[in-house]
């Protein structure tokens, strides 16, 4: 028999994730034929190309004419009329500039891609063409790191709605993987969900797959997948943090799978593909399967990724990653849950430290890898330190980024031994630089010791990356002010930095115990089958408005010193593009370029084009009754779903044809449409430049 294992999109493909090799090796260690595919990668590659650009834009240029066209616009009609506009001077330069900019981050010389402009103008042309591909699939919103509609896994019905080829830009290419499988012969289909970005993408694929290979058992597992899924389980701990929600039964929120594994998911799957090769259902005791926890790490191979395309990764080098750890040696604190845990966090467990020393010379002497990014829960400093040395004494010439704790240990002189054994950077967990709020988080470390950790690291040559967040309950304005403050106290010494909102988790010790964190209510809306949100009120606010937008402000003032990017560019935390940054340029790249000003994207410029509306007036109305109706259905209904919205969307007024006949359009990639000036210049000779002229009324000769 045969097993695909599948990564599907929405996520980072600068670099192969874990997910697929682990399980590709265990696999085939136990002499079960696999075939690996990075469907992300695949389907980022097909949308990112000049011919399926233009073919998006002229899709674009349909919806809007057709739009222009009405009577009236309805309030749906309208956001959708916005996006398109948005959306259409990007769909008119990104086509012509797509191949370069992907060259870019090829460049295996690296001039370009360590080029500062060069590098910024290549983000901008990707991300530009991922605003088209959403707009041509309007209400979605698509890029590296999610995947949104309105509606998204509301329930089992929303997801198929999702999943129909008009809405999915990656129907496509599931019907060419599938055609894939059908000649390999596979036998089961396993897709693994490291994001919440890839979960609606992968029912999509479920769905292809059900339909094109009858007979073939498809199942799913992975992070993102057993954290919606775990409630499901009897044998699960009951959830508390929402007792009045509606849950979705089994059947509904697996729909196109066969089963589900949550939790690890190697022994299970090895068992499921025994039991395919005996003939028998792999679901036969039930479709929600609970993965084993294995408990001495020593017995699994080293990652497996033959198979994979690692030579077309959006990066001038391979960075692969490694576990030499699963779960938290210190798995308390009480905001956190992720992962393949039920609560909290997994339990805690190491790879005997030879063994990583030799799977990580095994890898590059295979690959060729020289940076290598550490993937787990967190590093421990003991263990690091053992891996470092051994590195030391093998003579390798390896680099590597990691996730720590900043814990105590971190001496100058241990740091200066771990950048003698590669490290090159450190993600650390500093949370919160307020003692108080430090102890309800349950942190375990003093602002004073994580002061010490980042300046030892840094002093040593690491990069040290500070990930912090505001807003956990009772936080008050001052003790937010007072993380703000501690980084800019260590702005010298932290390469990156970020701070973002605390948010409520199921499984988190805040979730299960809200009354004991200043929380007066827990709730989920009625409508979120599939519980992807929760919600809570505090029992006082802690902040007035006027000082969440302070606090927002000296946030925005405070990362001004840094060149900050969305993930997966240069600029994220502990992403492949910035490791080799780091590598390239030194540890204070991103402080020492600063940000650049007036990226354009190649063959940028401003058009005019007709509108029979206001597209400004709608822009401003559309965006402010959308906002208002969600706030409606979460705060007060708290009931949400596609009945319950268009209720509240239909008793708006519909939009008019413009007063103003013909009314002169500018617009521009990264900017809002408006109303253009007479003494503006600028032709728009069908929709698309240099193309296939449109039939849309306004885009004709102004």
């Amino acid at each position: 028999m045969k097993v695909a294992l599948i990564y599907p999109p929405s996520c980072d493909p600068t670099a192969p994730y874990l997910a697929i090799p682990t399980l590709t090796a265990w696999l085939r260690k136990h002499d079960v034929e696999v075939l690996p595919i990075d469907a992300n990668l695949e389907c980022w590659e097909a949308l990112l190309q000049r011919e399926s650009l233009i073919a998006l834009g002229e899709t674009l240029e349909r919806r809007l004419a057709a739009l222009d066209a009405k009577g009236s616009l309805t309030h749906a009609e309208q956001l959708e009329y916005v996006t398109l506009w948005r959306a259409r001077g990007e769909a008119a330069c990104v086509p012509d500039a797509i191949a370069d900019a992907l060259a870019v981050f090829r460049d295996r010389s690296g001039a370009r891609f360590y080029d500062e402009q060069v590098y910024e103008r290549a983000v901008a042309t990707v991300e530009a063409a991922q605003r088209v591909v959403s707009a041509a699939h309007a209400p979605l919103a698509v890029d590296f790191v999610a995947y949104r509609t309105p509606f998204s896994l509301l329930d089992g019905a929303e997801i198929a709605h999702d999943a129909t080829p008009a809405r999915n830009p990656f129907h496509a290419q599931y019907v060419a993987i599938a055609a894939r499988l059908r000649d390999a012969g596979v036998s089961l289909v396993g897709l693994s969900v490291a994001f919440p970005g890839q979960i609606q993408p992968a029912y999509a694929l479920a769905h292809v797959l059900r339909e094109h290979l009858p007979g073939v058992h498809v199942t799913v597992g992975g992070p993102a997948l057993t954290q919606m899924l775990l409630r499901l389980d009897p044998g699960a701990q009951a959830d508390h943090t929402a007792p009045n929600a509606t849950r979705a039964s089994t059947d509904e929120v697996l729909g196109p799978f066969h089963s589900a594994v949550i939790y690890e998911g190697e022994i299970a799957l090895l068992a499921m593909a025994r039991a395919v090769e005996r003939g028998e259902d792999p679901a036969a005791k039930g479709r929600l399967i609970r993965g084993t926890t294995i408990e001495d790490l020593s017995i699994l191979p080293q990652p497996d990724f033959d198979g994979l395309p690692l030579d077309r990764y959006l990066a001038p080098e391979l960075v692969l990653p490694y576990d030499p750890t699963r779960g938290c040696y210190w798995g308390v604190c009480t905001f956190c849950h992720y992962g393949l845990a039920e609560v909290g966090t997994a339990r805690y467990r190491e790879r005997p430290t030879e063994t990583v020393l030799d799977h990580l010379e095994a890898l590059q002497k295979q690959h060729g890898t020289r940076v290598f990014y550490l993937s787990q829960d967190v590093f421990s400093p003991k263990i690091a330190l053992r891996i470092a040395r051994g590195i030391v004494a093998r003579g390798l010439k390896i680099r590597w980024g990691t996730d720590m704790r900043p814990e105590r240990s971190l001496t100058p002189e241990k740091c200066a031994e771990l950048v003698a054994g590669g490290q090159l950077s450190a993600a650390l967990g500093v949370e919160s630089a307020s003692p108080r709020v430090l102890k309800l988080i349950d942190k375990g470390i003093p602002p004073e010791d994580v002061a010490n950790a980042v300046r030892s690291l840094s002093g040593a040559g690491v990069a040290v990356e500070a990930m912090c967040f505001t807003d956990f309950p009772t936080e008050s304005y001052r003790e937010a002010m007072t993380s703000v403050k501690f980084v800019e106290t260590l702005r010298e010494d932290l390469a990156l930095f970020i701070l973002g909102r605390f948010d409520l988790t199921h499984g988190s010790l805040v979730a299960q115990k809200p009354g004991e964190f200043g929380i007066d209510e827990v709730w989920q809306v009625e409508g979120d089958r599939l519980g992807t949100g929760l919600f809570f009120a505090e029992r006082r606010p802690a902040k007035t408005e006027a000082q969440q937008a302070k606090l927002e402000e000296a946030v925005q003032a405070l990362s001004v010193h840094w060149r900050l990017h969305r993930y997966p560019w240069a600029g994220a935390l502990s992403t492949a593009h910035t490791m080799l940054w780091y590598a390239h340029h030194g540890k204070s790249v991103f402080r020492t370029l600063g940000r650049v000003e007036g990226v354009t994207i190649p063959g940028a410029e401003a058009r005019i084009a007709h509108a029979r509306y206001d597209v400004e007036a709608i822009a401003q109305a559309s965006g402010a009754n959308e906002a208002e109706i969600w706030a409606q259905l979460v705060y007060q209904d708290r009931r949400v779903g596609r009945v319950p919205y268009e209720a509240l969307a239909q008793a708006l007024p519909d939009a008019l044809p413009d007063a103003l006949p013909k009314r002169r359009i500018r617009f521009a990639p990264g900017e809002e449409p408006r109303t253009a000036a007479r003494t503006h210049v600028g032709r728009m000779r069908g929709g698309l430049r240099g193309r296939r002229a449109s039939t849309a009324p306004n885009s004709t000769k102004p």
